[in-house]
């Protein structure tokens, strides 16, 4: 059984809880047990609480769940940026499976609640990573 540690952005919460959701949803059809869920309060925080899970020996994935959705400024896409390569480094620095489930930067409210999928998609990866790189 793949066991896994999930991180969940608490910013745009009405998306990410139906992330969260989905990727519950595909855990168990899957098999796949969530040791371990820890909020944070955006994506961007995200990486420090990656690096935790992906530290412990009864996790073998973390899937990070978020939405970073457009705004006046290019924030969002620096968020975006910021978050990516911090979780990509925890992946590679951990040797430890890391999925993106973060929807954004660029798009509206409408496409992110559109996307509430993604959370079920990255938890999968997760999975299929582990077992492919066993």
């Amino acid at each position: 059984m793949v066991r896994l540690g999930l991180v969940v952005a608490r910013f745009n919460r009405d998306v990410t809880e139906e992330m969260e959701r989905t990727a519950l949803e595909a855990a168990e059809e899957l098999d796949a047990e969530v040791v371990e869920t820890t909020h944070v309060p955006g994506a961007y925080d995200a990486p420090l609480a990656a690096d935790r899970l992906a530290r412990r020996d009864d996790i073998d994935a973390v899937t990070v769940i978020g939405a970073i959705k457009s705004g006046d400024t290019d924030h969002d896409e620096i968020i975006g940026n910021a978050m990516a390569q911090g979780l990509t480094e925890v992946s590679l620095d951990r040797d430890t499976p890391v999925t993106l489930g973060v929807t954004g930067p660029g798009m509206s409210m409408d496409e992110a609640h559109a996307r509430t999928g993604y959370g079920a998609s990255a938890l999968e990866g997760a999975v299929d990573l582990v077992e492919s790189l066993a």
